[in-house]
């Protein structure tokens, strides 16, 4: 099978033609229609995130159809449409585990990066971590909701009751929980890089109630910020826009050095959280809010062998939507 492979970090994927996987007991085989391109997927590649296997075949948002089931699988059979995300394995037994917080298993194995992933024309997949897929969406529709959706809808439930929600970072994931958000009556204040007016003109259009550069200050105090940008420095900013008890959410897998900041601009009861990987109940309970919004996810299609270009213009800020890579 075809597959675009990271032999070693800081280096481009290469197409190869590889072994197509075989399922274990436990295991669906997935042939891969589409998987959207994450910013987890830059940070592997770049060598931020610092365990990957290698060689790696890269992807975490991955929508497919069941083409064998292994052994002692339920609930899938040949021919379903599923959705397999970053978490792919966790041990069951941990305190983790048994406390319903598999997202800090320490055994957690992930899609993508220490398990290969959608970058290919097939993959394998623990059949307990896949999902089915609301059917109003296509394939490439419903992909970004694997991940940018995910992390982003456990970032915004972070959030617990605030009614004023700042987000830094208007990318995948704001453009989706901002459609949540609106839906469930939340107000939101949109922070793009200073002079972004592109990006702040494109909050306003999704209804955010007001939207500048992370450098401004909104004309409200904020009852709780998620911080979607890998910028550390954005997190004491935030702080010194947030209400008494308010809270800061980093929502990322990966940041910059957070500076030092004066205790007085924590005091009052404010408080700073992060998110790591996701549960199965996030993802049940979030593909089941999603037709109902209905969310909508805005995509760039890219032909498999263009993985390397897709990454490239990620990184360098030149897409507007979500890339895809459609896999035929």
């Amino acid at each position: 099978m075809r597959a675009m492979v990271l032999e070693q970090a800081k280096t481009p994927l290469i197409l190869r033609d590889v072994p197509k996987p075989k399922p274990t007991a436990g295991q669906l085989l997935v042939r891969v229609h589409a998987c959207a391109v994450c910013r987890t997927d830059l940070h592997i590649v770049h060598a931020e995130l610092t365990e990957p296997k290698l060689p790696l075949i890269l992807g975490h948002q991955i929508v497919g159809r069941v083409e064998q089931v292994g052994e002692n699988v339920t609930g899938f059979f040949v021919g379903n449409r599923v959705g397999v995300p970053w978490l792919g394995w966790t041990d069951g037994d941990c305190a983790y585990c048994r406390s319903s917080r598999e997202n800090l298993c320490d055994r957690a194995r992930f899609t993508g990066y220490t398990i290969d992933g959608g970058y290919a024309e097939f993959t394998v997949a623990d059949a307990r971590y896949c999902f089915h897929l609301p059917d109003q969406y296509e394939d490439s529709a419903v992909a970004p909701l694997l991940c940018a959706g995910l992390i982003g809808f456990r970032s915004y439930r972070k959030t617990g009751d605030a009614k004023r929600i700042g987000i830094y970072g208007f990318g995948n994931a704001a453009h989706l929980i901002t459609q949540i958000a609106l839906y469930e009556e939340k107000e939101i204040y949109a922070f793009t890089r200073p002079g972004d007016t592109d990006g702040q003109a494109e909050a306003t259009s999704l209804g955010a109630a007001w939207a500048g550069g992370s450098d401004e200050v909104p004309p409200e105090n904020l009852d709780a910020a998620i911080i979607f940008a890998s910028v550390g420095p954005l997190v004491p900013a935030a702080l010194q826009v947030l209400a008494k008890g308010g809270v800061v959410v980093c929502g990322g897998i990966h940041m910059s050095d957070i500076p030092s900041f004066p205790y007085v601009d924590l005091w009052n009861e404010r408080g700073i959280t992060s998110v790591a990987n996701l549960t199965r109940r996030d993802g049940v309970e979030f593909l089941k809010i999603a037709p109902r919004v209905p969310l909508k996810t805005k995509v760039q299609i890219f032909p498999l062998e263009k993985a390397n270009t897709a990454l490239e213009e990620f990184r360098a800020g030149k897409l507007h939507s979500t890339a895809v890579l459609k896999i035929s």
